[in-house]
């Protein structure tokens, strides 16, 4: 555990998470700056609070001198590692560690963690949810919206957190150590922070990288990359498979959800696969990752299946928002890669109407091609993406330059037929006109709700 009284610490990225941070080291007695580079209008917000605090903050920019005094510089998950006063303050030797590793060093309990490039948010609510029904104390947060730093007051020793972690979070990690790490899947993202995609993937591998003979890693036995893993991990290695049968962990057998938990010993039914109420089989694979990642945990089967049985779709991700006209509107704002997207366009037979763009993150679209083809009527594309987009998809499908999300929900509306759908799942990230995905996908919905006349939404 870090001894902070009195240490002058650096908060670097005035996030959710360095907001938290900086309130908790200065609790802790450490002498705290905040540096950020957005202006202080921008964060004005959050200033006075810290100010209260006697938190030092920095805005417009960084100082090089700011960063040279200090014990220990804690970095924000959305602030790349490379920044030159990083790299400075690397090269004269002070520690610098992330938000996740600092809640770490102080998080009570056993920690549950859970990686992808997609189905995070979904799999971490669902196993928070489902370790709960089985009476365990629990606790969730991390990249799901709750810092990890806001979870330690409340942690005992017999917490159970459950925590979403995200690539920009593990790579600055240098003791994360989780009783069981998960990961869902890794595909191509985030490549224009990582650099390549075997960058990314390392990153990712960091959720294992300290844990030993007593700790377990859930894998994905269907994606090759996260399936690689396993020569490097020290942990016990359990699976989860939609396609074939696995020697420990989770798949689909006869109908139904089983688990196995060693090689040669019985599998245990579940639940049905029909008692899923999750749209999609990505949906499917976050199920299987939950139920091993529970049943590792020492939940009972039984407990596992009331849980998922009575559990509710998250926002912003395949989300049901109305049907107008006989026209079905879903808002997959959390889809900011090619894979997720992918994903939530194989979920529909035929019939789509495909909303994309927003900020590129370095992707291929081109990849998306067989699936546009089979069962998407058009495209509409959205923000600074949207000349790649129409550029690498020219010829494979119906494309229709629409540059807001109003004016592609306006068009779309327009062209679909009833039992068609309208799906929002962009392929990028959101921040070239929106705060966050999540903002973006509030427009989708208060768009879609105008257009239905001001109805209140659905529960699920």
């Amino acid at each position: 555990m870090l001894d902070l009284k009195g240490k002058k610490v650096l908060v670097v990225g005035l996030g959710k998470s360095g907001l938290a941070a900086a309130l908790f080291l200065r609790r802790k007695g450490a002498q705290v700056t905040v540096s950020d580079v957005r202006s202080a209008e921008a964060l004005a917000k959050d200033i006075p609070a810290l100010l209260e605090e006697g938190i030092m903050v920095e805005a417009g920019g960084h100082g090089l001198l700011t960063f040279r005094r200090q014990d220990l510089i804690v970095v924000s998950p959305g602030v790349p590692l490379d920044t030159p006063e990083l790299a400075q303050a690397r090269n004269l030797g002070l520690p610098i560690i992330g938000e996740l590793e600092l809640a770490a060093r102080f998080l009570k309990g056993r920690i549950l963690a859970i990686t992808g490039s997609n189905g995070k948010t979904t799999t971490t609510t669902l196993a928070g949810e489902i370790l709960q029904e089985g009476g365990l104390r629990t606790l969730v947060g991390g990249n799901i919206g709750v810092p990890v730093v806001s979870l330690i007051e409340e942690s005992t020793d017999d917490t159970w957190s459950v925590l979403e972690v995200s690539s920009f979070q593990l790579e600055s990690t240098q003791e994360f150590r989780p009783a069981i790490a998960v990961i869902l899947n890794i595909t191509p993202d985030h490549l224009d922070r990582h650099g390549s995609f075997e960058n990314y993937a390392r990153a990712k591998e960091h959720i294992f990288a300290c844990q030993q003979a007593g700790d377990f890693l859930v894998l994905n036995a269907d994606n090759t990359r996260t399936a690689e893993t396993a020569a490097r991990a020290d942990s016990q290695v359990y699976w989860f498979s939609i396609e074939h049968k696995v020697r420990q962990g989770a798949w689909i057998e006869t109908g139904y959800v089983v688990f196995c938990a060693a090689p040669g010993a019985e599998a245990e039914q579940v639940m049905p696969l029909g008692k899923i109420p999750l749209k999609g089989e990505h949906n499917v694979e976050n199920v299987l990752a939950a139920v091993c990642a529970a049943r590792l945990a020492g939940v009972s089967a039984e407990a596992i299946r009331r849980a998922i049985e009575k559990f509710k779709a998250v926002e912003h991700r395949l989300e049901y928002v109305a049907t107008l006209q006989g026209v079905d509107f879903y808002n997959d704002s959390k889809a900011t890669n090619v894979d997720a997207t992918a994903k939530a366009v194989a979920a529909f037979s035929s019939g789509i109407h495909l909303i994309l763009g927003g900020k590129d993150k370095g992707s291929d679209y081109t990849a998306l091609s067989p699936l546009l083809r089979e069962r998407v009527r058009a495209v509409y594309t959205i923000g600074s993406a949207a000349e790649k987009i129409e550029s690498q998809l020219r010829g494979v499908v119906s494309m229709h330059s629409c540059g807001t999300l109003d004016g592609a929900v306006n068009a779309a509306a327009a062209a679909a037929r009833p039992g068609e759908v309208v799906l929002l799942a962009p392929a990028c990230s959101s921040f070239d006109q929106f705060e966050n995905y999540e903002h973006r996908g509030r427009v989708f919905k208060e768009l879609v709700n105008r257009r239905g006349g001001g109805a209140a939404w659905p529960s699920e």
